[in-house]
């Protein structure tokens, strides 16, 4: 009877030390989940940021060389250049704040909950950047249309179909890169729900 007893107490102890094994185990997988993930969503962040930073570049050099262009080479007006630097000011300022939210999100450290709100706070901020942006962008094409016939009606039609094509070509162009940022940031969100969901 002592001997039987003893023998489950082994086993007992035996199965309280694979259960602790297991557990350590998996404890440790899940660190291993938990850094991979975490390293996906940096890689991706860091993609959002590379974009962010070549619009801001783009912007502030479209400063100087719409001036070449537009004031020196076609000789439309000073305002209208005025005009189009603040509004690439404007763009590169909001492209800056808005990047504020994914690089100071120190994606291996941080508090997911954390990183969760920034990332949906950039995503909305996005996606509403278009409200303005959009009817911007059609003022300033519809402005720099008439700056053109003023200057001449007959090559002015010409350069309206040039600048209809590039507009065209422009709105490909941005809105693929609006929507593949957008999917980014949904990535990320995504991958934060996953993470504490299993916490």
């Amino acid at each position: 009877m002592m001997n039987e007893f003893e023998n489950h107490e082994t086993q007992f102890e035996n199965m309280r030390d694979q259960l602790n094994t297991l557990k350590k185990k998996l404890d440790k997988q899940e660190i291993v989940n938990d850094r991979v993930i975490r390293h996906s969503m940096k890689q991706t962040a860091s993609n959002i940021t590379r974009r962010y930073y070549i619009i801001m570049a783009v912007a502030l050099l479209m400063i100087p060389y719409s001036y070449a262009v537009f004031v020196m080479s076609l000789g439309l007006s000073l305002a209208f250049w005025i005009a189009t630097s603040l509004f690439m000011l404007v763009c590169a300022g909001a492209t800056y704040y808005n990047n504020l939210n994914v690089v100071n999100s120190n994606m291996m450290s941080s508090n997911l909950v954390e990183i969760g709100k920034k990332m949906a706070r950039a995503k909305k901020f996005d996606a509403n950047w278009l409200f303005f942006g959009i009817p911007a962008v059609i003022a300033w094409l519809a402005w720099l249309t008439w700056e053109i016939y003023q200057q001449d009606a007959e090559a002015g039609r010409y350069m309206v179909y040039g600048i209809g094509c590039g507009a065209i070509l422009g709105a490909i162009c941005g809105f693929k890169m609006h929507f593949k940022t957008q999917h980014q940031y949904q990535e990320i969100i995504d991958q934060i729900e996953d993470l504490t969901a299993e916490e």
